[in-house]
């Protein structure tokens, strides 16, 4: 299967070597979403309009454009997608999230955070 069509994205940060990414997770949310479209999960139009909805509803709800906040905008799409698509449910992603915040208020710091596997 080839590789997404990037440029579909709206905003998408970039620098000259391609997506740009300021945290470790946004990379992950990033590659967790082509990953989940090459194995045709959703197509990456899918995707491509999921994400444009929500930048959408973000700048509907006067958010600026300044691309602070494009991967978190990511994520909220993908959460969105992968429910409604039935990979998971709602109710899974926020004990998941919870999971999480425990283990990384639980993590002494500098060290990484594991989070235990889930028992699904």
């Amino acid at each position: 299967m080839s590789a997404p069509d990037l440029t579909s994205l709206p905003s998408l940060p970039r620098d000259d070597e391609g997506p740009a990414f300021a945290e470790p997770w946004q990379a992950q949310a990033f590659g967790l979403a082509v990953r989940l479209s090459a194995e045709g999960h959703f197509t990456w139009k899918e995707w491509a309009a999921a994400l444009a909805a929500e930048l959408k509803a973000a700048a509907d709800r006067g958010e600026p454009d300044d691309g602070s906040r494009y991967y978190e905008h990511w994520l909220a799409a993908l959460e969105r997608l992968v429910t409604r698509k039935g990979l998971t449910d709602t109710a899974a992603l926020a004990a998941r999230k919870q999971a999480w915040a425990d283990a990384y208020r639980h993590t002494p710091h500098g060290q990484p955070v594991l989070l235990p596997k889930s028992s699904s």
